[in-house]
């Protein structure tokens, strides 16, 4: 009885696997032969669309002090919704209760509704998971929702020239200003790349075809907290003075290596269509150019003492004003000091000590020794459209172009330009290239540090360099009866204050003003220099006034937020 107990169990369990099998069999002979078409096109969605559908790029980071990263671009996910149009039986009806959720006139609407063979019009994007959950409590037939990324920067208008945005150019979206489109072909992936959902990534090895080795994210020498304190300092002066523009820069002199880096109007990189003119989109570190008066003097000074045509101690009399090709050049105040020394010249900004000191160097060791500085090159930084300064001027037959140089007018740098030029000073001698990115982590795992080398070396002798430091410093010190100086720290600055050319280009306006100013620190030892402007402050008349305090605001921050130890 036993043993037929067995036999009777055992085909009772062979009996339930048939019929088991049996129903699977026929459940998959239904899914694969009768419904085929249905559910592969409910597949096809869930699973892999082209990705001119499914958007995917690499990521942007800023660098935090510590090595750590903060992501500055990446893409979020979320949802688009799209329209069969075939199935959209009141089109008005339809419209009026997506509007709310889509970015879409009605006609255009209709035009995509009239397209009755067409079996997927998309019409709206970056939905959320509430919009989502709405949208599907209407229940309109002829809807559906697929998944979506799509490109997002969690700071707004944090360093938005640099990062740019994406446009469309045609059907694709690609960079179309700053790091977006200066590594663009680093960051986008393929037009014919897939999209694989998570699920269908699990259960198959699709994705093992999909890797592409030559795109990845890049990493950036922008450090964030330090970013946020220039734009604040940047955003108060701008506001305070009324000026019409402000920009800044924070730069290792050492190494190129830009550490902070605005332009003020900036905008919000996820709301960039709202903006009314475009041309707030320009990067005016690279690609305007300024005549910025007075913080060229130090690169003309150090220009006379490394070719020993003068020295920090040489004299001349100073009578308020020099008289060259029958034009009067005056001091800023138009008052002479009498027999002082180029100390003073700096200390005091004097025009007439600048064209004194350029003239014992020599209009031809003047014009080399500004080129060597690579005034009027463009510096290579890792931005698209960057332009040149021009110094045209300084191949003129007139000792007039000459003397106006020496004090920084009649020359037009761009800022990035200009602080590169005053790293030389900073760093002994030496060119080097401004940049932004550092490294580039490929979709593969491996990695890639970006190096740029010294272009330049010896551009002025080490005891040259020295010279200005000290001379710098001494001005830094001595402004307003020294009541910036910082016992703990020495600090070199100059300011400059320079008339705005006429747009036509002949002449200045009388009633507008270039504001600018430099300094590194700790002065001997550099590892930060910072190059601030204003173009257009109201109501105040020179540099010192508006832009010494946002500098030492920025410096006395810097100083305490990397623990940099005194220099005395």
């Amino acid at each position: 009885m036993k043993i037929l107990s067995f036999k009777s169990r055992i085909r009772i369990i062979v009996v339930f696997i048939f019929i088991v099998a049996a129903i699977l069999i026929s459940r998959l002979f239904f899914v694969q032969v009768v419904h085929q078409n249905f559910y592969a096109e409910r597949a096809e969605k869930l699973y892999v669309t082209p990705a001119s559908n499914i958007f995917n790029r690499g990521s942007i980071f800023f660098s935090k002090k510590d090595g750590s990263l903060v992501t500055a671009g990446t893409v979020t996910a979320g949802f688009k919704l799209a329209i069969i149009p075939k199935d959209i039986i009141d089109p008005e009806a339809a419209y009026a209760m997506l509007d709310p959720y889509i970015e879409m006139d009605l006609n255009t609407f209709l035009s995509k509704v009239s397209k009755k063979n067409d079996p997927y019009e998309e019409i709206a994007t970056a939905l959320t998971k509430e919009q989502v959950t709405e949208i599907e409590n209407l229940k309109i037939k002829g809807t559906s929702i697929y998944k979506d990324n799509w490109r997002f920067y969690p700071n707004e208008n944090q360093a938005s020239h640099t990062i740019g945005f994406l446009a469309y150019k045609g059907d694709s979206l690609v960079g179309q200003y700053g790091l977006e489109r200066y590594y663009n072909s680093t960051l986008s992936k393929p037009k014919d790349e897939l999209y694989v959902n998570f699920f269908a990534e699990v259960f198959s090895n699709i994705s093992d075809t999909l890797t592409n080795t030559n795109k990845g994210d890049i990493i950036t020498t922008i450090e964030p907290t330090v970013q946020y304190s220039l734009e604040s300092e940047l955003s108060a002066a701008l506001g305070k003075w009324n000026a019409d523009q402000a920009g800044g820069i924070i730069m290792n002199p050492q190494t190129g290596e830009i550490i902070a880096m605005s332009g003020l109007p900036d905008f919000d990189l996820n709301n960039f269509k709202s903006v009314p003119d475009t041309a707030v989109f320009r990067n005016p570190l690279v690609e305007n150019v300024f005549e910025f008066g007075s913080v060229i003097k130090p690169l003309v000074m150090a220009s006379a003492i490394d070719a020993g045509a003068i020295t920090p101690q040489t004299t001349y009399f100073d009578a308020g004003s020099v008289v060259v090709d029958k034009k009067t050049i005056n001091n800023f105040d138009k008052k002479g000091r009498g027999t002082i020394s180029m100390q003073e010249v700096l200390d005091q900004s004097l025009n007439t000590g600048m064209v004194f000191a350029e003239s014992k160097l020599g209009h031809d060791k003047f014009r080399t020794y500004m080129k060597s500085f690579a005034i009027g090159e463009k510096t290579g930084i890792d931005l698209p459209n960057e332009t040149s300064g021009l110094i045209s001027n300084l191949d003129s037959p007139r000792n007039i172009e000459y003397a106006n140089a020496s004090f920084g007018q009649g020359i037009a740098l761009t800022p990035i330009e200009a602080a590169r030029a005053f790293s030389i000073i900073a760093n002994g001698g030496k060119l080097v290239t401004p940049h932004l990115v550092k490294k580039i982590q490929y979709d593969n795992g491996l990695s890639k540090n970006i190096n740029y080398p010294i272009t330049k070396e010896n551009l002025l002798k080490k005891e040259t360099t020295d010279s200005l430091t000290r001379m710098l410093v001494h001005v830094f010190e001595t402004y307003d009866g020294g009541k910036y100086k910082l016992n703990d720290y020495s600090i070199a600055t100059k300011t400059g204050t320079a008339q705005v050319a006429l747009e036509t280009g002949k002449g200045y306006y009388t009633d507008r003003h270039m504001h600018s100013f430099f300094g590194y620190f700790p002065a001997y030892e550099p590892k930060f220099l910072v190059f601030l402007f204003l173009k257009n402050p109201k109501e105040i008349k020179y540099a010192s006034q508006t832009l010494i305090p946002p500098f030492l605001n920025i410096t006395k921050f810097i100083l305490q937020y990397y623990n940099i130890p005194p220099d005395r």
